[in-house]
């Protein structure tokens, strides 16, 4: 399926368009992205992706484990072990992922030009009026 394909059917594309929604959600670019990297525990995921309540990587991790994106690896062991890794299918997700804020921090400087050109012309419009 095109992505010129998803536009106008609602309902036909909700599944389509809500697992993008997974995958480009705050969390989800972050986890993944981290994910590419090598297995995380739990704790150290959390860390290194920063200021996210642990509700909510529970209910990232879970939602991209549904999706089949993350494998959740549970060891029966003294403390229990809990290792977060990527799926084939969620390495390939991640790749996307990882390019798509690549090219974001490569041309950040030409949208802060673009931001910056967008809020004068909107101040001089606002002063004309």
């Amino acid at each position: 399926m095109a992505v010129s394909d998803w536009k106008g059917d609602g309902e036909a594309m909700c599944p389509h368009r809500l697992v993008l929604e997974h995958v480009t959600s705050r969390w989800g670019v972050l986890v993944l992205i981290r994910l590419l990297e090598r297995p995380h525990r739990f704790s150290e995921l959390r860390r290194a992706i920063g200021r996210v309540s642990e509700k909510m990587l529970t209910q990232t991790l879970q939602t991209l484990e549904r999706d089949g994106l993350v494998h959740r690896d549970a060891r029966p062991v003294i403390p229990p072990r809990v290792d977060y890794s990527l799926t084939e299918l969620g390495r390939e997700a991640a790749a996307q992922v990882r390019a798509l804020a690549e090219w974001t921090a490569r041309r950040m400087d030409d949208v802060e030009r673009a931001r910056q050109a967008y809020d004068e012309a909107r101040a001089a419009q606002a002063r004309a009026s």
